[in-house]
């Protein structure tokens, strides 16, 4: 077989419009170039926030299920606030900061995220900061009957706001995937009910958000999932599905319901200051979905 004479690299790029660098004349070292955000100026307005969004970066969680510590992926949003003479910020500095926690073990704790956003706020010389994170958590579950331990997960999410006159603010959230089944569909059925899966989404905000061992992701997990129809589990056998099947059916839920009793268990928590509560169920035998929610807090 006769072998093709490809040109060579440099004149293939060349052939596909590649050209060489021009010679130029403008300053290539930092401490000579222009600092457009740095030139002060009146420029009409403050600006509450600015900052970069979608920051995909590797972080640790801690957690009391199984397993206790994992490194997962968080999703960031970084932002500070910006004053009028100001032109803008230097952007580089917020994934500097974020790259210098990640090098130290970086747990993405509340404590922990509120020293990030004041580092934040002090590095870009800005008189508030706001960070947001959501990232996938994930514990070990056992299946009902024959206890097959498989890995489940859920949506966590992380916002923490400083401000140097009002110091923090804080909240924190997550989306758990349960089964509902149709209180209606079962009274008016001769046999069997339709049932769907819903997705709970909780935010809340705690007295004390630094204080106590108790972890925020189990305590919100827990109010969704034990008041659904039934909790989703990795590992089922047949004797399992008969058992979450059967306990659907015992404990039928309109997503009314399951904002009411979810923000019941919220409102009993003494640590807990304010939540809200949404429940979405994807409808098996609709098109569309059905939602509810409800905000309570207990100033």
């Amino acid at each position: 077989m006769k072998t093709k004479q490809w040109p060579s690299k440099t004149e293939r790029h060349k052939r596909f419009g590649s050209v060489p660098p021009v010679a130029g004349k403008k300053p290539i070292h930092k401490e000579e170039m222009a600092d457009l955000q740095n030139m002060p100026n009146d420029f009409l307005f403050a600006l509450d926030s600015v900052g970069i969004h979608n920051v995909k970066h590797p972080c640790i969680i801690q957690s009391n299920l199984k397993p206790y510590e994992q490194t997962t992926v968080g999703t960031f949003s970084l932002t500070t606030s910006l004053e009028q003479m100001s032109k803008g910020i230097n952007m580089s500095r917020l994934t500097e900061l974020l790259q210098e926690y990640h090098q130290t073990g970086f747990i993405l704790s509340l404590k922990n995220m509120q020293a990030f956003t004041k580092d934040l706020a002090e590095r870009m010389e800005q008189s508030s900061a706001h960070v947001h994170v959501t990232f996938p958590w994930f514990f070990e579950r056992e299946s009902p009957s024959l206890n097959k331990i498989g890995l489940a997960h859920a949506e966590a999410r992380l916002n923490v706001h400083f401000d140097e006159t009002l110091g923090f603010t804080h909240e924190v959230g997550l989306t758990a995937a349960v089964t509902t089944l149709c209180p209606c569909s079962k009274e008016i059925s001769e046999y069997s009910a339709h049932n769907q899966r819903g997705y709970v989404t909780i935010k809340a905000t705690f007295y004390e958000p630094t204080e106590g061992s108790d972890d925020w992701k189990v305590t919100l997990l827990e109010a969704a999932e034990s008041n659904a129809s039934s909790i989703l589990y990795p590992v089922l056998k047949r004797p399992d599905e008969k058992a979450v099947t059967e306990k659907a059916y015992e404990n039928p839920r309109f997503v009314e319901d399951m904002v009411r009793l979810t923000a019941a268990d919220l409102y009993e928590n003494e640590t807990i200051k304010a939540f809200t509560v949404e429940c979405r169920n994807e409808e098996s035998i609709h098109q569309h979905d059905a939602i509810a929610t409800l905000s309570y807090s207990k100033k």
